[in-house]
């Protein structure tokens, strides 16, 4: 296990790096530069703003230089907002997406398996259309439309919930159905899918005769085993929610990460893009790092060393 993990981490390394390097290349290689709007600068303006920010280097020594600041954790200063770094940026945008993310992934994953499993069990049944019927509206639905809808009927119509704010409970329903609407339904299919290859097996039909009641029968021998096409989802999953949605965050007021994000590629931000980018990559690789290691923990027939 321990050198299963090392590998990992090596190789998760190498992927980052390599991220590193197409965005940093690609960003600059972009006709425009962060100093460019409608408002042309005075030239000795804009050679002041490229001296200060390291852009009048050539570009290989520009990317060493990020390279070793990146090694002491120092993300550099933001171009868009002055006297304010990219650590900054990062640390109070990305609690707000972390906290509507994680009951996002939450909502995703009980929901989701709880319409996945009970289709499973009633196939054929009205139960099973409907939970079907959910699923794919969730997963043919974009996110903006599903919030736009979710705005309309339940906040302006009904009144039930309020739209822009993040401080009581009542703030987070329909942008956590908005963000986690797609997963959860993506998991319901996959866990009805999963879920009934396992019904079928030999051991199933095994526990049923040995006297065991269904709800043993179900979680015990049954849930454990289908959950591990749904674990391998969690991992982007996770990464994906967490790191916020700038559609959703846009339309329900909630300052997270994702609109951050979006607004620095706006106004070339080579800093902040970079910045996120590393970020985002870390935590997406750590996700399934995690995963991985799930595997061995939840099935132990699964081998990680091999």
């Amino acid at each position: 296990m321990l050198n299963y993990i090392m590998k990992r981490v090596i190789s998760s390394i190498i992927t980052i790096f390599v991220v590193i390097t197409l965005t940093f290349v690609l960003m600059h290689k972009i006709p425009g530069g962060p100093f460019d709007g409608e408002k042309k600068l005075p030239p000795q303006v804009e050679a002041n703003l490229n001296q200060k920010f390291g852009l009048d280097k050539p570009l290989h020594e520009q990317y060493v230089m990020y390279l070793k600041n990146l090694a002491h954790g120092d993300l550099g200063p933001s171009m868009s907002y002055e006297g304010v770094t990219v650590n900054e940026v990062i640390g109070y945008s990305f609690p707000a997406s972390a906290k509507l993310g994680t009951i996002a992934v939450i909502f995703a994953l009980i929901v989701g398996l709880y319409l996945g499993v009970s289709a499973a069990l009633k196939q054929g049944k009205w139960q099973d259309s409907l939970a079907m019927i959910i699923a794919t509206l969730g997963v043919t639905v974009p996110s903006f439309v599903l919030a736009t809808f979710l705005i309309y009927v339940f906040a302006l119509k009904l009144g039930w919930f309020p739209v822009i704010g993040f401080d009581g409970p009542e703030n987070y329903v329909l942008p956590v159905i908005a963000l986690g609407g797609y997963s959860m339904a993506f998991v319901a299919r996959l866990g009805r899918s999963s879920f009934l290859d396992v019904i079928r097996q030999d051991y199933m039909r095994t526990a049923k005769a040995k006297g065991l009641s269904r709800l043993t029968v179900i979680c015990k021998h049954g849930l454990r085993n289908a959950l591990i096409p749904v674990i391998t989802y969690i991992g982007p999953l996770v990464a994906g929610i967490l790191t916020g949605s700038f559609v959703v965050e846009s339309l329900f007021g909630i300052p997270g990460l994702g609109g951050e994000f979006v607004r620095s590629i706006t106004n070339r931000d080579y800093t902040t893009i970079l910045g996120v980018t590393v970020f985002y990559s870390t935590f997406l690789i750590t996700c399934n790092l995690i995963v991985d290691v799930l595997y061995g923990i939840i099935d132990p027939r699964i081998k990680l060393e091999g």
